[in-house]
Formats: C-alpha cells, sequence, structure tokens
C-alpha cells in the first residue's frame, strides 16, 4: 500500500506485463449511488439504508488507474456525487469481443448471490453467479481479493473507528466463445459495483 500525490492510499499499483490485456469499462453512465464520503462530509454517503459509507482517505484517488493483483481498474470520482452503480437491473453495454473474465471491484451490503445475465453478439444469453462477500470487514465468503479497506466508518453524523469497510476484487467467467456485447446486471440493490474491467482471450 502506497500514498498518491493526492494523499490517498492504493494498493497494487504496479501495471502487470499483461495489462494490454485488459479493457476497462466506462460504467459513468450507470452510477446512481455515493458510497464514499469524506470525514467534513459524511452525510452524503447512501451506502445503505444507514447511510454508512466509505472513508474517501483511504481509498484511491478518484478517477485514477488501479491495479488489484495485476488487474487494471478505473477506480470512480469520489465526492463529487454518484461513485458506484448499485445494482438495479441496468444494462452496460461492452466493446464486442471474446474474453475469458469479467473483474468488478464491488461491495455488499451483508454478502449477497445473485445472477446477472451476459449478451452476446449471435443473440446468445448465459446466466452467471455474481457473488460479493460482505463490505463489514469481514472474511471473503466468495474467495474474493480484498481490494480497498477504509479503517473507519462512516455514518451520517458521524467518523466511526474500529469499524472498517471493505472493497473486494471479484470475478465472472465468460464461457461462451462468442463476441461479448453487454452485461445485465440484477435487481439487488445490496450490491455496489465500483468498476468493471474485461479480460480479453488470448488468440
Amino acid at each position: 500500500m502506497v500514498l498518491s500525490e493526492a494523499g490517498n492510499l492504493t494498493e497494487n499499483l504496479a501495471p502487470s506485463a499483461g495489462s494490454g490485456s485488459y479493457d476497462t469499462v466506462d460504467i459513468s453512465d450507470h452510477r446512481n449511488n455515493t458510497a464514499v464520503s469524506a470525514a467534513t462530509e459524511t452525510k452524503l454517503g447512501e451506502f445503505n439504508v444507514w447511510r454508512n459509507s466509505f472513508a474517501a482517505e483511504y481509498l484511491p484517488a478518484g478517477g485514477s488507474l488501479v491495479h488489484v493483483e495485476g488487474i487494471p481498474f478505473q477506480f470512480p470520482p469520489v465526492c463529487e456525487g454518484p461513485d458506484n452503480v448499485r445494482c438495479a437491473g441496468q444494462f452496460i453495454r461492452v466493446p464486442e469481443g471474446r474474453y475469458d473474465w469479467i473483474h468488478v471491484l464491488a461491495a455488499s451490503e451483508r454478502r449477497s448471490e445473485d445472477t446477472l445475465q451476459l449478451n452476446f453478439a449471435d443473440g446468445s444469453v448465459d446466466a452467471e453467479a455474481l457473488r460479493v462477500s460482505d463490505f463489514w470487514a469481514a472474511p471473503a465468503w466468495f474467495g474474493e481479493i480484498k481490494a480497498f479497506e477504509s479503517l473507519v466508518m462512516h455514518y451520517p453524523h458521524h467518523v466511526q473507528r474500529g469499524i472498517p469497510a471493505v472493497m473486494w476484487a471479484q470475478r465472472i467467467p465468460v464461457t461462451r466463445r462468442a463476441g461479448l456485447t453487454g452485461i445485465l446486471l440484477p435487481r439487488n440493490v445490496a450490491v455496489h459495483v465500483f468498476a468493471l474491467t474485461l479480460q480479453r482471450t488470448e488468440s
């Protein structure tokens, strides 16, 4: 973990040798929730019904390219409005191509298992599981990688020390050998997606 120029903590920032095989996906049009707040603006958080939020000072700089275990992610802007997609059946168009994995930075209010749909150029649709562990600093129930951890929890009117919040790096397989064109997210407001990256099939 290192300190960025903006004073934010990031980790795994060295790009991997295979970074050219990844495509980060622009999900900015779908952001509909604010899950990160500054210590001076904790009232802006709305991750869950209690309006908890991650502490911005423990996360990467907004808009930065970060790497988690060699996977590049475009981190969302923070403290500038919505910073994540709270899953409500959004359809995310992706650059058409053949991919092996969909990588996500995500967090969930309690651990969640749901289904997303992968849409392909030939008209086929596959259902795949999206599994995200609890953001309340619990163990990785589904074997994800801990991407970032806020060492305090923000409540609307105070900063609660001793209660960390975790953002996970999870992956979903793309098993069909066809061009992927879009991803339909589940209708599950407990699941929040902060970034999405596609890993291309090696030719």
